[in-house]
C-alpha cells in the first residue's frame, strides 16, 4: 500500500488515526499499542498475505532469543554464541530470499554446474525488518539491555510508517517512547506538526520526483532500445534520475516520520540535504543516514575501522560499501555502485591526509573551492546513479559511453515524442531542482520549533532561515496548496524506488 495512493490516504490513515483517537481517550497505553500493531500487520499483509507470516515468524523468534541471550549471561560464552547464531539465521533468511537465484547463477556460470533454484519473490520490506532485529540482538546480547515486552517489540518491528523503507531504526530509539505512560495520547500538536511533513514528503514525491522520471525513464529507455544518445541527453537522463531518486527518497522519509508524529513517535532523521555535501564522505553522513550508521557499526567498526592502519581503513572503507551496494539489490550493478562508492570514498579519504586537514573537502573557506567540490561530488553521483538505475551493466556502460560523449551525433534530436526536445524547458526545470537542493532549507530545519525526527546534537545543516515552520494561516495556505497539488498528481501514483530493497 503506497503512502501516495487514495486507499491509504483516504481510507486506511483515516481509519488508523481515528481508532489511535478514540482507543487514547482510554488512556490504555497497551490497547494503543495493539491497535498500532494490527494496523501495521494489515498494511503489510495488503500487499500480499501469504507474506504476513515471515513477518511475524521473524518477530517471534527473534524476540524470544533475545530474552534466551539474557536468561544465558550477556558475558558467557553460550550468550554469545546465541547471539551469533541468531545474526547468521537473520542474515540466512535474508539471503536465502534476496540471493540465492544470483548466487546459483554466478556459481553456475563460474562452475558450469547447473542449479535449480525455485522462483523466489522478494518479501516486501525484509532488508528493513532484518537489519532491525540484528541491531536489536546485538545490543541485548552485548550490552545487556532489558529485553522488551512482546506488544512493543512487534511495533518496534512493524511499525508501519518506517516498516517498508526505514528510517531503520534502534530498539533504544523508539521503544522508551511505546513505553512511557503518556503514550497512546493524541495531541493536537502532534497531527498538526505530522501532516505538515507528511504533506511536504508528497509533494516531493508525486510533483517533483515523479515529474523528474519522465525524462529518466526516456532516456534510459532509449539506451535499452539501443537508441544512441547525444552528450546532452544523456546528461539529461543522468541528471534526472539523480534529481527523481533525491526526491523520491527524501519524499518518503518525510512521510515516515510525519505518520509517526501523528502517533506520537519521533523516527530517527535519515535524509539531510545530501546533494549539498562537497565530498563523498559528507554525503553519505548526509544521505540514508540510519543505514550508514548500522553499516558503520555493525560492519566497518567490527572490521576494525580506522584502528589498525590506514591501508586497512581503506580495504574496510571499500569492503563496507561492496556490500552496502550488495544489500540494495542481488546483481552486479548494484556491486558495480557499491564499489564505485567505496573508491570515491577511499579516494577522499586519501586526498584528506594529503592535505593535512579532515574537513580540505568540506569545509573551506574559498568559494571557489567549495564550488569545485561541490560539483565534482555531485559529477560523482550522477554518474554512480547510471549504473545503479540500469537495469544491467551493459545498458550502464553505453549510457558513460553517451555521457562521455562516445556514442550519437552530438546535435541529433532523440525521441520522435519530442519531449528531449531543445524547445521544452527541461533547462530551467533542472536549475529549479538545483536551486532547491542547494539552497532551499530541508524538511528537518523548516520544522527545526517543532522537532519531529530524533537528531544527533550538531547535526549539520540546522543553520537559521527565515522560512521556519510556525502554526497559522500563511504556513496554512502553503501546506493546503501544496496538498491540492499532490492530490491532483494521484491518479496513477507510482511506487517509492526504495521500496524495491
Amino acid at each position: 500500500m503506497l503512502f501516495n495512493s487514495f486507499e491509504f490516504i483516504f481510507a486506511f490513515l483515516p481509519a488508523v488515526v481515528l481508532g489511535f483517537a478514540c482507543l487514547s481517550l482510554l488512556k490504555n497505553r497497551a490497547l494503543s499499542v495493539a491497535w498500532l500493531v494490527g494496523a501495521s500487520f494489515f498494511f503489510y499483509g495488503w500487499w500480499d498475505v501469504k507474506y504476513v507470516p515471515l513477518l511475524a515468524g521473524s518477530i517471534c523468534c527473534n524476540f524470544l532469543l533475545g530474552r534466551f541471550i539474557v536468561s544465558l549471561g550477556v558475558g558467557t560464552a553460550s550468550g554469545r554464541f546465541a547471539r551469533a547464531s541468531g545474526i547468521v539465521g537473520n542474515l540466512a533468511l535474508l539471503g536465502w530470499f534476496k540471493y540465492a537465484g544470483f548466487l546459483a547463477v554466478n556459481i553456475g556460470a563460474a562452475t558450469g554446474i547447473a542449479f535449480s533454484v525455485p522462483n523466489i519473490v522478494l518479501p516486501l520490506a525484509i532488508s528493513f525488518f532484518t537489519f532491525q532485529q540484528i541491531a536489536y540482538l546485538v545490543h541485548v546480547g552485548r550490552d545487556g539491555d532489558t529485553p522488551l515486552n512482546f506488544a512493543d517489540y512487534a511495533l518496534f518491528v512493524s511499525f508501519f510508517p518506517q516498516l517498508i523503507a526505514g528510517p531503520i531504526v534502534y530498539a533504544k530509539e523508539v521503544c522508551p517512547q511505546y513505553a512511557a505512560a503518556t503514550f497512546g495520547r493524541m495531541t493536537r500538536t502532534g497531527v498538526v506538526v505530522g501532516l505538515t511533513v507528511f504533506v511536504i514528503g508528497l509533494f516531493k514525491k508525486v510533483t517533483l520526483a515523479d515529474t523528474c522520471a519522465i525524462y529518466a525513464d526516456e532516456a534510459f529507455g532509449a539506451i535499452a532500445r539501443d537508441v544512441p544518445l547525444t552528450v546532452v541527453e544523456a546528461w539529461i537522463g543522468a541528471l534526472a534520475y539523480s534529481f527523481q531518486i533525491y526526491f523520491d527518497f527524501s519524499g518518503y522519509t518525510d512521510m515516515a516520520i510525519g505518520l509517526a508524529c501523528l502517533f506520537g513517535v519521533r523516527l530517527p532523521l535519515n535524509f539531510n540535504s545530501p546533494y549539498k555535501a562537497k565530498s563523498i564522505i559528507e554525503f553519505w553522513r548526509r544521505w540514508h543516514m540510519t543505514l550508514s550508521r548500522f553499516l558503520r557499526d555493525y560492519l566497518y567498526i567490527p572490521l576494525g575501522g580506522n584502528r589498525s592502519g590506514e591501508t586497512r581503513r581503506l580495504v574496510n572503507l571499500m569492503t563496507v560499501m561492496l556490500l552496502g551496494g550488495l544489500w540494495h539489490g542481488a546483481g552486479w550493478t548494484f556491486v558495480i555502485w557499491g564499489g564505485l562508492h567505496g573508491a570515491f570514498l577511499a579516494i577522499n579519504q586519501v586526498w584528506r591526509n594529503i592535505c593535512g586537514s579532515e574537513t580540505v573537502l568540506s569545509g573551506e573557506k574559498s568559494r571557489v573551492a567549495r564550488g569545485i567540490y561541490w560539483v565534482l561530488t555531485l559529477v560523482a553521483l550522477a554518474v554512480t546513479w547510471v549504473v545503479f538505475r540500469a537495469e544491467n551493466l551493459e545498458i550502464a556502460v553505453r549510457f558513460w559511453e553517451a555521457m562521455a560523449g562516445l556514442s550519437g551525433p552530438l546535435g541529433r534530436q532523440m525521441f520522435a515524442n519530442g519531449i528531449f526536445a531543445y524547445q521544452d524547458p527541461v533547462g530551467p526545470w533542472f536549475l529549479v531542482l538545483l536551486l532547491i537542493v542547494l539552497y532551499a532549507p530541508n524538511t528537518h530545519e523548516i520544522m527545526s520549533l517543532a522537532s519531529p525526527a530524533l537528531a544527533e546534537k550538531g547535526l549539520q545543516g540546522a543553520r537559521p532561515h527565515p522560512f521556519v515552520w510556525k502554526p497559522g494561516c500563511l504556513w496554512g495556505i502553503v501546506v493546503g496548496a501544496m496538498c491540492a497539488i499532490s492530490l491532483m498528481r494521484l491518479l496513477a501514483p507510482s511506487p517509492f524506488l526504495y521500496f524495491q530493497f
